[in-house]
């Protein structure tokens, strides 16, 4: 199998028209490859700039989950945090986590951000939403936000679906007065909207009259200690 390492976006959309296969981090598909066949070609975009941003906004697709620090929110780190073992953050790549794994840790922690994706089509690079992005599993270059005012993020690690743990991520956003707050149930992931306030009980009102609001008790007792810090801290703004 030849492993290709485009360093330009025109080299990767030639890579990916000669039937190159993403690799990501690896920590995925190989598994897969060992079972049903190697490709002829893969391509990684670990030497692609574009895929290889932290901060200001921007996450790459290409950035090792144990890479990711105080560039961006805290519900993103702590999500990243929180995969596997160490020896897998150093391996596994955002793009493989998001688009290439049941799982998607950081599905959450993106939906709170209200993140855009920007994908690589023939055409060349587009922005998409997080929705398209999974539906569609085209080749991710990045992801972007805008900065939240507060977030939050916690992993239930005594809490499963089967043997999924659930997560709970929230931010107040800064472009608009709303808290997102998402969970991470077995391999779905439930993602409600509901207007920001500073009276911590009235937003946690607000949530619990959603689908979240059906989740355990235990699960919805995490949601309101990460949705009551997230408010508080942003109050405190």
């Amino acid at each position: 199998m030849l492993v290709r390492l485009p360093t330009s976006v025109s080299e990767a959309q030639s890579c990916l028209a000669e039937g190159a296969v993403p690799v990501g981090g690896a920590t995925l598909v190989w598994a897969g490859w060992q079972r049903d066949g190697f490709p002829e070609q893969a391509v990684s975009l670990r030497e692609l700039p574009e895929a290889k941003v932290i901060g200001d906004g921007t996450l790459g697709s290409a950035v090792l989950l144990h890479e990711i620090d105080e560039r961006v929110p805290e519900v993103l780190r702590k999500a990243a945090g929180g995969v596997g073992t160490g020896a897998v953050r150093r391996t596994a790549t955002v793009g493989g986590n998001i688009v290439g794994s049941t799982l998607r840790c950081l599905l959450p922690a993106a939906l709170v951000l209200d993140a855009r994706a920007v994908v690589l089509e023939p055409d060349g690079p587009v922005e998409t939403d997080l929705a398209e992005l999974l539906a569609k599993r085209p080749l991710l270059l990045s992801l972007h936000w805008r900065e939240p005012v507060a977030s939050g993020y916690r992993k239930l690690t005594d809490q499963l679906r089967g043997e999924v743990p659930f997560v709970v991520a929230a931010a107040v956003g800064a472009d608009a007065p709303v808290l997102r707050v998402a969970v991470r149930d077995g391999y779905d992931v439930l993602s409600e909207t509901v207007p920001y306030d500073t009276d911590t009980g009235r937003v946690l009102r607000a949530v619990a009259l959603t689908p979240l609001g059906t989740l355990p008790e235990a699960v919805f007792e995490a949601v309101r200690d990460v949705v009551g810090g997230v408010v508080e801290r942003a109050g405190a703004r």
